[in-house]
């Protein structure tokens, strides 16, 4: 079905979840999906142009919803009936090590860790006249818990997670900023992020990233986890 004949389906009455506005994060996320099934070869180039320029045009989640209709990540929905358990606000002893996999350390300088990489059970990462990244967005989780110790020294330590991830956090600013926002996924399996530690005259910050999701969460977790 080409564009102009999805954008001309009737939209359900206001009163239905589907003429909801769809806000920034709803197209951002959409165009996600495109982008992927290009990757893929589901779409030509010229589909996922068409598709994504309805994308950008789109006011409602009704308009967004059949430009993804036909693809397989926006079939992916959490089991009919589930109602997820809140996340814990500390690891499980057994599921977290005492001591890092991995350390990631700057000093008068940068450390990034981003795209596609496997997440350690536990990363400290310092920050020491320098600045830390720990982009999460597009890593592979092979555990439901994963903790990150943060310590900022006149400097940052900068994390995002993917929407659908749940975050936790705890730590201490001494003349500085310690900034976890709480994030509570809806999906079954989730992995849940914990960052602790401090910031001395310095910043450490967590938050989602807007419009990135792990769209093959469940399968991911199952094939690593044994499931």
């Amino acid at each position: 079905m080409d564009l102009e004949k999805r954008l001309q389906q009737p939209a359900p009455a206001a009163a239905e979840p589907g003429a909801l506005r769809a806000s920034d994060a709803d197209r951002d996320r959409t165009a996600d999906i495109l982008r992927d099934a290009l990757a893929e070869g589901r779409l030509t180039a010229e589909e996922h142009a068409d598709r994504v320029e309805g994308v950008y045009r789109a006011k409602t989640m009704a308009e967004l919803r059949p430009l993804v209709s036909d693809l397989p990540a926006a079939q992916e929905q959490p089991r009919a009936g589930f109602t997820p358990e809140r996340a814990p606000s500390r690891p499980s002893p057994e599921a977290v090590p005492a001591v890092a996999d991995e350390n990631m350390v700057a000093v008068l300088s940068g450390s990034v860790r981003k795209g596609r990489w496997r997440v350690a059970r536990r990363t400290h990462a310092y920050a020491i006249f320098g600045s830390v990244e720990i982009d999460l967005s597009e890593a592979i989780f092979e555990q439901r818990q994963v903790m990150i110790k943060a310590v900022s020294i006149f400097g940052s330590v900068e994390i995002r997670v993917p929407e659908n991830v749940s975050l936790r956090g705890s730590g201490l600013g001494v003349l500085g900023n310690f900034e976890v926002d709480t994030l509570d996924s809806a999906e079954q399996d989730a992995p849940v992020v914990f960052v602790d530690g401090f910031a001395v005259l310095g910043s450490v910050e967590a938050r989602a990233k807007r419009g990135k999701r792990v769209h093959d969460l469940h399968r991911r977790l199952r094939k690593h986890l044994g499931h």
